[in-house]
């Protein structure tokens, strides 16, 4: 019996073994894509964070004493200029986007298209698209445009990783996060070129 009681355990722990190796194992693989978008939304995201560090450090410090804003390099000032032109579009250009006078191309910038007062415009959006004219609606879309490039050259200089040639890759991510960002219904470009509704 004790021979026997022993062959069981054996028996059980070999099962046991065989069972741990037959057993699911999930692997979570990251894509080169999937990493290639996090360097560059962390390094886009650590850029917003250090300018608006330097953009809201204060003219007095605690104790009572003048200090000295911190100096930018020329490509910070040209960094922090892009996103203040952003924000300061960002009404603007969702209105444009209901409109469906701008789309999100696969260059991760914007395409302006016929500006076409809808039939079924909505309200609040008919005064904004009669009294907008077409040169003030290119230079929105000329400076939104610029201020992107400036930031997609911005994260290729902060962040070791990348150069020159990564800008292709790094396009298309901002392109994702672009169409992501953007209601439904505004315009997208798929990555081969086509055009659709979000």
């Amino acid at each position: 019996m004790n021979n026997t009681v022993h062959m069981t355990l054996r028996l059980t722990a070999l099962l046991l073994l065989c069972g741990c190796t037959l057993a699911k194992v999930d692997v979570n693989v990251v894509s080169e894509r999937t990493s290639l978008e996090n360097q560059v939304l962390g390094t886009y995201n650590s850029l917003s964070e250090e300018l608006l560090l330097v953009a809201s450090v204060r003219g007095v410090s605690p104790t009572g004493k003048i200090e000295v804003k911190q100096q930018q390099s020329p490509e910070q000032q040209d960094a922090t200029q892009a996103l203040e032109t952003i924000s300061f579009h960002a009404d603007d250009l969702e209105s444009f986007k209901r409109l469906g006078w701008v789309g999100e191309n696969k260059d991760g910038l914007l395409t302006p298209f016929p500006r076409e007062i809808p039939k079924d415009i909505p309200s609040d959006l008919k005064s904004f698209a009669v009294s907008y004219n077409e040169k003030e609606f290119k230079q929105v879309i000329d400076e939104v445009n610029r201020s992107r490039e400036v930031l997609m050259q911005r994260v290729i200089q902060t962040n070791e990783n990348f150069t020159a040639k990564d800008l292709p890759a790094i396009r298309k991510v901002f392109a994702k996060i672009n169409r992501q960002n953007s209601a439904p219904g505004a315009r997208v470009q798929a990555d081969d070129g086509a055009w659709s509704r979000k």
